[in-house]
């Protein structure tokens, strides 16, 4: 595998987010309420927890079962309908456990003038040549008609083929806060600020947001990060590779997806998608933060499997046309709380025009390399090159490529 497709597969991916984003946003005018705030909490782990300071061993020490690093991420967004006085300054001041008190800054960002976005478009110039194979469903063999083909010379023209990415849920507690949408905004990472979130952090307790552009925005959290995901996979005998993971106790439901290509096959090679849903539907808001309704929407669909299942076989097909080494990540959606003052009345009937409201998801996600040793039940021989004697040290010798980056940093070759 080569690391532009790699490059490539998070053009894909962000592009797909995009196309998300582009839809239609919950905007705050004279009916909504003055201020919007959302809290998405994420637990990461494999080698998605790289930048939590374990580096690529701890993470390599979890593809290996190892238990390896875990790592927070949150990230803070308030949308208001009022112009600040002066210049725009917010504070989210969050409970000792989170290693982060006594507050954040919530920064508004400088608004930069760019072109607008297109939906269905894919960014110019910065698609690899070549073929993307679109496979789907978990099961030993790819279903009839797989893979879909689809030609990234056609994609960079803006020539994306309908039914592509997923699509939006369109439900009422699916709202997004923007800069976009909101008359001053500001958010936390930022320039100003930009810590880690300690991988002991907990959210339980008071949050009190403060700003000179918004009401006073206070609630007590209950639910806390998600639990970590700990994917293993094992081959079968018919060449597919079967995925596992631990359960996870608040879970709402499980999506996965793969991207892959084949090693020496020049910039023109094919790269592969494959996803777990059991219909065409990839990327899009699947790879973000989603409320237990719409996972209950995507479920019913078939789109997300449901929190019962903790497995889903990659079809052979799928793995031969990956290559030896495919990045995968899997995501565990979990619940969400919300609050708003005044509270909403027990009457559903009565008038409720609340000052703010707040929402607070939860998620768990993991990224691993299927293929890799100690993960797919190929030991010692998926590491090895046959045709080259092993250094003295013992260790089989490295291969080329991405494969024999990963296999070195975790110590398995030389």
């Amino acid at each position: 595998m080569k690391l532009r497709f790699l490059a490539g597969a998070a053009v894909i991916a962000c592009s797909a987010g995009a196309v998300m984003i582009a839809a239609p946003a919950v905007s705050q005018g004279a009916s909504g309420p003055i201020a919007r705030y959302t809290v998405d909490a994420s637990t990461t782990s494999g080698l998605g927890a790289m930048g939590a300071g374990g580096g690529f061993g701890a993470a390599m020490g979890m593809l290996r079962g190892g238990g390896g690093q875990v790592a927070h991420e949150l990230l803070l967004r308030l949308g208001s309908s009022r112009t600040a006085t002066g210049a725009p300054k917010a504070d989210h001041f969050v409970p000792q456990g989170t290693g982060l008190a006594p507050s954040v800054p919530l920064v508004t960002p400088e608004r930069a003038r760019s072109e607008p976005y297109t939906p269905g478009t894919m960014p110019q110039g910065q698609m690899p040549r070549g073929r993307l194979l679109l496979y789907w469903g978990c099961g030993e063999h790819a279903p009839k008609g797989q893979p879909v083909v689809i030609d990234f010379a056609k994609m960079a023209k803006g020539q994306v083929p309908p039914g592509l990415f997923a699509q939006g849920v369109n439900l009422p507690d699916d709202w997004e806060v923007l800069a976009s949408n909101s008359t001053t905004y500001g958010e936390w990472p930022n320039a100003r600020d930009s810590r880690s979130v300690p991988a002991r952090s907990s959210l339980l307790g008071p949050h009190k947001v403060v700003s000179t552009y918004a009401p006073q925005i206070d609630f007590t959290l209950a639910d806390d990060f998600m639990p970590a995901l700990q994917p293993r996979s094992a081959n079968l005998p018919s060449g597919a590779v079967r995925l596992d993971w631990n359960a996870l106790p608040r879970a709402t439901g499980y999506y996965a997806w793969l991207m892959g290509a084949k090693s020496g096959g020049g910039q023109d090679a094919d790269m592969v998608w494959w996803s777990s849903s059991s219909t065409q539907q990839f990327g899009g808001a699947l790879a973000g933060w989603l409320s237990p309704a719409a996972v209950a929407k995507l479920v019913s669909a078939g789109t997300v499997m449901p929190s019962t299942q903790i497995s889903c076989t990659v079809p052979a097909e799928v793995k031969q046309a990956a290559g030896e080494v495919a990045m995968t990540q899997l995501y565990g959606y979990g619940p969400q709380a919300d609050f708003a003052y005044p509270p909403r009345p027990a009457n559903a009937k009565a008038a409720w025009k609340p000052d703010w409201i707040a929402r607070v998801r939860f998620r768990s996600n993991s990224t691993i390399m299927l293929g890799m040793p100690g993960m797919d039940g190929m030991g010692q021989a998926d590491g090895a090159d046959s045709s080259s004697a092993p250094p003295p040290s013992g260790k089989p010798k490295c291969k080329k490529g991405l494969a024999g980056i990963a296999q070195r940093a975790a110590g398995l070759c030389e």
